[in-house]
């Protein structure tokens, strides 16, 4: 380890953090091309919310793509979501996509299993023999049921399980496919408001409170979501939460005509995008994710009202973040850090192992969707240049990404 001289940002790991890269180093060749200040060696990040679509819907992504992508991102862990075929509501459909983990994937895959049967939000899923799932979440679509939602709680709570929730009330949709405002207006497209977000958040704060169960909110995108969760934390509520890298970047002003760009939830006004990164700075917002959402060419191909929500983020979201907030002084990069590789451990207990990541920060480079290792090739970022480009990952001591021209 005295040899290499990229810096070890370990932002608030133990120190356990570097005694396992200086043993990792020692049994990996060809570290020695790393012998440069401009390399940094970060914890393997971890993502607790991407879709892989396999099982039911590998046309999109598979569980070797999705992996391969993640570890070309400088991913050692990612959280899978349940909108599958079969979706993981029992022990016999979580098993299906396990199986499948085990074989196939490169890095670490923790599943989760569904709130409700077949994701549907009649019944509920069978928790209790589920207890290998990471966590419970329904995402893809919002518990919209009281009562469902606070018995899912208390099952979680009695497993020591976490509830993840995709907030979304279905009532206030009403057709729309992008943020109410506006752009929308501008343009005759259907909106979806701020309080189809919000309004699930405040009534899922209250039934946390009320069960004392562990509570994260998915992908959360608007002021108000971020004042009720910074309220709540303030409370003693058990609630983390996680926002995505486009959300903290773009705002419904960076909108074009393009299915690139269409997304759930949508991209907000430039007043939310600000609050957003204002409880990235002061702890509301604990981790970023990326909500990885591969679909095919054709299903993004027809524009913002006829194309799938869902874009690719994995091999993008370091550098994105790099890029227009660390370099741009508005967070550190020791805090980009915590937010990608430490918070989502933490909160999920997830180990870290021997992983890491090693990144030449000074490298500048254009997204090209084609180089993408994920099937899916939508992203709002195509031709931007960024910097930082992944040069190798690590994960339980393996290399499982290397850039082969670096």
């Amino acid at each position: 380890m005295s040899e290499i001289k990229a810096q070890v940002i370990s932002s608030n790991l133990t120190p356990q953090f570097s005694d396992g890269v200086s043993m990792c180093f020692s049994a990996i060749a060809d570290i020695s091309r790393y012998n440069c200040p401009q390399y940094l060696i970060f914890p393997g990040f971890c993502d607790v919310h991407v879709h892989f679509r396999e099982p039911g819907f590998s046309y999109k992504e598979t569980i070797l793509s999705g992996s391969r992508a993640a570890a070309h991102g400088g991913y050692t862990a990612v959280c899978t979501m349940p909108n599958l075929n079969p979706v993981p509501d029992s022990a016999r459909a979580l098993a299906a996509q396990t199986e499948i983990i085990k074989r196939d994937a490169v890095i670490n895959v923790y599943p989760y299993g569904s709130i409700t049967v077949r994701q549907m939000g009649e019944s509920h899923s069978d928790m209790e023999a589920m207890s290998d799932a990471i966590a419970f979440s329904d995402d893809g679509r919002g518990v919209q049921n009281e009562d469902m939602m606070r018995e899912a709680m208390l099952n979680a709570k009695s497993l020591g399980k976490v509830i993840v929730a995709h907030c979304e009330d279905n009532s206030l949709l009403h057709g729309g496919y992008i943020h109410d405002g506006e752009y929308a207006a501008a343009h005759g497209h259907k909106g979806i408001c701020s309080e189809s977000e919000w309004g699930p958040i405040k009534r899922d704060i209250e039934l946390a409170r009320e069960t004392g169960c562990a509570y994260h909110v998915c992908h959360i995108s608007t002021k108000e979501s971020v004042e009720l969760i910074r309220k709540a934390k303030a409370e003693g509520v058990d609630i983390t939460c996680e926002t995505a890298p486009h959300y903290l970047v773009m705002d419904d002003s960076n909108l074009l005509e393009d299915g690139r760009f269409k997304m759930n939830p949508p991209l907000r006004s430039a007043a939310d995008r600000e609050a957003l990164i204002e409880g990235i700075k002061d702890g509301t917002i604990d981790m970023i994710a990326t909500d990885h959402a591969p679909h095919s060419a054709a299903e993004k191909g027809k524009g913002l009202a006829g194309s799938a929500f869902g874009i690719v983020g994995l091999e993008t979201a370091f550098s994105v973040l790099y890029t227009k907030l660390v370099k741009k002084d508005i967070i550190s990069l020791e805090k980009l850090i915590e937010l990608m590789a430490i918070n989502p451990r933490k909160r999920f207990g997830i180990p870290l192992g021997c992983d890491f990541t090693v990144w030449d920060t000074e490298a500048e480079y254009t997204v090209n969707p084609d180089e993408f290792l994920s099937l899916g090739r939508a992203t709002p970022f195509t031709g931007e240049r960024l910097l930082g480009k992944c040069c190798l990952t690590v994960c339980d001591g393996k290399i499982v990404y290397m850039d082969q021209q670096n």
